[in-house]
């Protein structure tokens, strides 16, 4: 039984594949229709939610519905720095259209050189070259432009994917350092069953699941926070909050 499950889970990630192709083609055509309008954040908002659109309807054709809980923690007129866990590649799909409002994704500069979904890519996220630290302190300046713009910045404060059997990898302090610098509030957004859809021991295999992401209550920037500190706390809270809510 094991062995026809498996083969059904790598025909499904065929269906799913593609279906995020032909879905990306239909998406591109308003994609570059509002693309000629340079102006941001208008631009960005605008993508976000064609984004919203695409993946409600890609997640759930292919099995994986997403539930987004806490929307009412992002205050209107208010922007935050968003931060994710990371387990899979599914992880911007859900996080990105999940986020109420224009936001922006720190992301790896490779993806942006894929044909067609390139252009989307570069819209969505600010790029970062991870061996370069010329392009990391660029990226850094990128993403305080995003929040003085008055758009969400969401980062994964783990880097990398988390391939480990822990709930959490352990932070980096750039996104605590840029909360630390900017006073924005931080909403932590907790990623369930991304790892069950894209288990890391089965390639090339896609699991059709549920799919949910859960927006925490902002912490605020304190006059006394450090990044220690401040990380501690966050991971703290995230942790927490995945053990106790993970099914």
């Amino acid at each position: 039984m094991n062995i026809f499950r498996d083969i059904f889970y790598r025909i499904w990630a065929v269906w799913a594949l593609l279906l995020f192709v032909v879905t990306m083609i239909i998406f591109l055509i308003p994609f570059f229709l509002f693309s000629y309008f340079k102006d941001e954040p208008l631009k960005t908002i605008r993508f976000n939610i064609y984004a919203r659109v695409w993946m409600g309807f890609y997640l759930f054709m292919i099995g994986c519905p997403l539930t987004v809980r806490g929307r009412g923690n992002f205050k209107a007129g208010e922007n935050y720095i968003v931060l994710c866990n990371h387990n899979t590649l599914m992880d911007v799909p859900v996080s990105y259209p999940a986020i109420p409002g224009g936001n922006k994704t720190i992301a790896k500069i490779e993806m942006a050189k894929i044909p067609l979904f390139g252009p989307l890519y570069k819209t969505g996220s600010v790029l970062v070259d991870r061996k370069s630290d010329a392009s990391r302190k660029e990226s850094y300046n990128k993403m305080k432009n995003v929040l003085a713009m008055g758009l969400h910045m969401c980062i994964y404060p783990e880097g990398t994917r988390n391939k480990t059997d822990q709930a959490l990898k352990s932070f980096h302090s750039g996104a605590f350092r840029l909360a630390i610098e900017t006073g924005k509030s931080i909403i932590p957004g907790v990623i369930f069953n991304t790892k069950k859809v894209l288990p890391h021991n089965k390639p090339y295999a896609v699991v059709p699941h549920p799919l949910e992401i859960h927006f925490l209550e902002p912490v605020k920037i304190l006059a006394e926070d450090s990044v220690p500190g401040l990380q501690e706390k966050v991971f703290g809270i995230m942790f927490d909050y995945y053990q106790k809510n993970q099914k």
